[in-house]
């Protein structure tokens, strides 16, 4: 058996947890737009810290009626406060708030899985297929051939509690098989007898279930890789026109409007080709570019701000993800399907 962790090295961990917690209820003071994005990466900090007292004061400080602004998520913070919750003793609580975030019937697929993966989690595994379920019905209606990738993680969910249960595959459950990019099938990954191999003495078995853990893994990583995208700055025309009007040294940057869209799109390719993941466009405004430079304490005209500037977007949780679906609006903010515009052609 692995040895246990030492307590030392626990409390490091844990310490560290609990700082970077403190750095980003800081930050959210200093960005009240962004504060639920960056109050939600603090209570998971204080979570995996095992501070869950604390997590769920930040669940209900966003959800409190005098938060200063509304929850843009409030389902969502609802079902994280809930799984909080449940860790921790209070499982009356837990399960009243599940069941109102049930009823609610999100159409964010994010609240459905914190939900149902929350009830999986403490066996009550017809209670997660039901709620796996209902999100299914609602976001992913049969014959969906291509659903949308946020919906993936609820029919992995779903195929896995069903194994568990011992059913037969549906039509959700081929499609979970159809998307899934694991190189190992849902049907090893998700088999319940499949922690039996571990006590093997068997080589081509303990072999097999390593490979099965590498690929689980990979998608865990895959799923919680980066908590923002590596982010191309955009500027929209008006922006950038004023941008350049103010500060004209940034020309060299941006010859064009037409110029500057080509390039992200170029650029973002190049970066998936290279393999480079969680690709993501922030979008630039004039106004909070000059506040940036000012916290920076230097001059908007220089260029060597603007990728720091990209950055920060992202890390406040103003990325879109890149490539946009298909038939989705464009990034660039034309109003044509991405396929139509710049996505034509895409090799990505």
């Amino acid at each position: 058996m692995r040895p246990e962790k030492p307590a030392a090295a626990a409390d490091h961990v844990d310490a560290d947890h609990i700082a970077e917690a403190a750095r980003l209820e800081r930050t959210a003071g200093l960005y009240p737009e962004d504060a639920e994005h960056l109050l939600l990466q603090a209570a998971a900090h204080l979570e995996l810290a095992g501070a869950r007292d604390r997590a769920t004061t930040l669940y209900d400080r966003l959800l409190s009626a005098d938060a200063e602004r509304p929850p843009a998520a409030p389902l969502l913070i609802r079902a994280l406060k809930a799984s909080n919750l449940w860790e921790y003793g209070h499982e009356a609580e837990a399960r009243a708030i599940i069941e109102g975030v049930r009823t609610a019937a999100p159409r964010d697929p994010a609240p459905w899985v914190i939900v149902a993966e929350s009830l999986e989690s403490h066996d009550e595994l017809e209670q997660a297929h039901a709620a796996f379920t209902e999100a299914a019905t609602l976001l992913v209606p049969a014959g969906t051939q291509n659903p949308p990738h946020a919906t993936h993680p609820i029919l992995f969910g779903r195929h896995r509690v069903r194994r568990m249960l011992g059913a037969d595959h549906d039509a959700w459950d081929a499609l979970a098989d159809r998307v899934s990019t694991s190189p190992v099938p849902l049907d090893e990954l998700h088999d319940p007898k499949r922690t039996w191999s571990l006590g093997s003495e068997n080589p081509a078995e303990l072999r097999a279930e390593i490979t099965r853990l590498q690929a689980e893994l990979g998608s865990y990583r895959q799923a919680l890789s980066r908590p923002f995208p590596v982010a191309i700055l955009h500027w929209p025309e008006p922006e950038l026109t004023e941008l350049l009007t103010a500060y004209p040294p940034l020309t060299a940057e941006y010859p064009s409007h037409e110029e500057h869209l080509a390039t992200i799109e170029s650029s973002l390719r190049e970066l998936s080709a290279s393999g480079t993941p969680n690709l993501g466009i922030v979008t630039g405004t004039v106004p909070s570019y000059e506040a940036f430079a000012a916290s920076e304490s230097t001059s908007p005209a220089n260029p060597t701000l603007l990728p720091q500037y990209a950055t920060t977007l992202a890390a406040r949780g103003r990325a879109v993800a890149w490539p946009p679906e298909g038939a989705e609006g464009c990034w660039c903010g034309s109003g044509a399907a991405y396929e139509a515009c710049h996505g034509g052609n895409s090799t990505t």
